[in-house]
This record gives structure tokens, sequence and C-alpha cells, in this order.
């Protein structure tokens, strides 16, 4: 036990860095000491490094944090839902869901996560509201077909056919929609963890932590369900709403870290892999906080990567999470019978 608490006590302090590092590095360095007196109120020679840090880089490393966490929680209760190791939201197609309701509302109504306008149809609000709807949609028709065939395998190719068909109808909507929307669909599909403004930032804030406080609720059922349902269901545990509460936590993380940063790949599915790897343990009481800690780490990481300076600009998010995402999941594949105790 010591050492597992010893883990997340390490996770934390790296928080702690890889956010500090987030206000340091960009397209333009600013030195540690002018990025500590700003956070402490003082007062510097240029003031447009305090606009940077205050209204750029620390939303980002924010919005990162908070990402990250959900989407990792988020692909640890589809697994133990489903009982399968390859399950999380860019597999089974719920991020696919949720980027079509988002596409909807961008070249349908010219949507943007514009904050003047998030009250009208094309509003961040909307937008929002329609990659929730959307992720919902795909993870209901999942845990439909999940009833009816039993084989865990077939349920991921399921969740990956109904993904290839909502990229289809996404391509469609591509084909008949306007330039200027394509262009800011396009740009948002890359990925990026700047898509979240001051104003923003509380109502992103408050939804993600309260879904995250949603997943912590479920240590108990989740532990007990990730020995089958039928187990689950002799020692008390209702099943139907239990399946429904977790379906509505990872719908909501989704869709609105969806709705801002684009559909970000590998983070939900490869971080609960290895905070197991790290851990080794499949006890949620010690694990869940372990991944959303891990997924903070994993996404400031990913960010920070981005930001590094490139003569061409930084790189798009969904260049370097496959980066780090990649060989997690071959090892787990590789590597699955001795991993098999852990779960």
């Amino acid at each position: 036990m010591k050492n597992k608490k010893w883990v997340c006590v390490l996770l934390l302090l790296l928080i702690v860095l890889l956010f500090y590092a987030n206000l340091i590095i960009g397209s333009v360095n600013i030195p540690a000491d002018r990025v500590m007196a700003v956070l402490t109120g003082k007062s510097i020679e240029r003031s447009a490094w305090i606009d940077i840090i205050l209204y750029s880089r620390v939303p980002q490393a924010v919005t990162a944090m908070l990402s990250g966490a959900a989407l990792a929680v988020s692909g640890l209760m589809l697994q133990i839902l489903f009982q399968n190791p390859l399950a999380g939201p860019s597999i089974l197609g719920i991020t696919n869901g949720a980027t079509l309701g988002a596409a909807l509302v961008m070249m349908c109504f010219g949507g943007t996560l514009d904050q003047y306008a998030w009250w009208l149809p094309g509003g961040s609000l909307s937008v929002v509201v329609a990659a929730f709807v959307g992720a919902l949609a795909v993870l209901s028709v999942i845990v439909y077909f999940s009833t009816k065939v039993k084989n865990n395998v077939l349920v991921l190719i399921i969740g990956m056919m109904v993904g290839y068909l909502v990229s289809s109808i996404i391509a469609i909507l591509n084909s008949v929609a306007n330039a200027e929307n394509i262009q800011l669909f396009v740009v948002w599909g890359l990925g990026s963890f700047s898509g979240v403004s001051v104003k923003q930032l509380p109502f992103f804030s408050i939804t993600v932590t309260l879904g995250l406080m949603l997943s912590l609720l479920l240590i108990k059922p989740l532990n007990i369900l990730s020995l089958g349902e039928r187990y689950a269901s002799n020692l008390g545990i209702h099943i139907n709403r239990t399946r429904v509460l977790i379906l509505l936590c990872t719908g909501l993380l989704t869709a609105i870290v969806t709705a801002y940063c684009g559909p970000i790949g590998f983070i939900g599915l490869a971080v609960p892999h290895l905070a197991r790897l790290v851990l080794k343990t499949a006890d949620q009481q010690f694990l869940l906080p372990a991944v959303i800690l891990s997924g903070a780490v994993v996404a400031l990481l990913c960010n920070l990567l981005t930001a590094i300076p490139f003569r061409n600009g930084l790189l798009p998010l969904n260049a370097v999470t496959p980066m780090l995402g990649v060989p997690v999941i071959i090892y787990v594949i590789v590597n699955r019978k001795n991993l098999a105790q852990f779960n």
C-alpha cells in the first residue's frame, strides 16, 4: 500500500513540474523566474509575457491536465464495462460520435467555440451538447450489441465498424459544407488543448470535475464489475443502473473534451494500461485515482512536446499522442498473458 501511495505522490510531483514547464516552453520562451513572478502577482518588464502566461498558457495547461484525466478514466471504465483491454473512447467509436455531433453544428450551422456566442444555435454550448448526444448515441448502440454478442472481441469490432460508419457520415458532411466551415472543422480535428479560453475555462473545468467525481463514486461498483456481471449481480450490484452511470460519465467526459479539444486518440486507451503496469494492481481504489493522475501527466507531456519550437509552428496534438500511446498498446497485446493477473 505504501508503494502505491508513493506512486500517486510521484505523479502529483510530475504534474506540478510539467504544468510549470508548459508555462515556460512555447513558441516564445519565457524565463522561469519571470513566469514565477507573473504567477505570484509581481510586475515584469514585458507586459506581453503576462498576457501569454495568464491568457494562453495557463488555460492551455489546465485544459491539458483535465482532458488527460477525463479521457484516461473514460478508457478505464469502458475497459471494465466491456471486459476488453482494447476498449477506449477512440477505438469503440465514442470519440467519432462526439466528432459527428460537433461536425453537424460546425459545418451545418457554422458552429464555433467562440465564448461570445455560446447561446446561439452555432455557439459553443450547442457544440458541446451535440458532441454529448453523438457520444451517447454511439455508446447506446455499442451497449445494445454487447447484450446480443457475448464475445468481447466481436463487440470491439462492432464498435470499430460503428466508428467507420460515423466517419463516412462526417466525410459526406465535408463534401457538402462550405470551405470556411470545412477549414474550421479540419483545424479542430487536428487536436489542441488551446481551444479553451479564460472565459470558457470555468465551465470546462466544472463539467470535467463533476465527471471525475462521478467516476470516483463508482469505484466500488467498478471493482465488483471487473469480476464479471454475473458475480456482480449476485453481490447486489444493480447492473443496468451501473452501466447507465458509466455510460453517462464516459459520454460526458468524452464529449466535453472532444468538443473543445478535438478528437484526441490513444490517451484513453493507453493510460489505464500504463497505470496497471506501474501499480501492478486491479484494485480501483488505487488504480482509478492513479489513472486520473497519469492521464494528466501524459496530456501535459504531450502538450509540452507540441509546444517545442519549430520553424513551421507547433505540432498538432494528434501527431504526438500516438508516439506515446502506440508502444504501450503493442506491449499490452504482446504480453497480455503476463498482464492477465492485473486485469
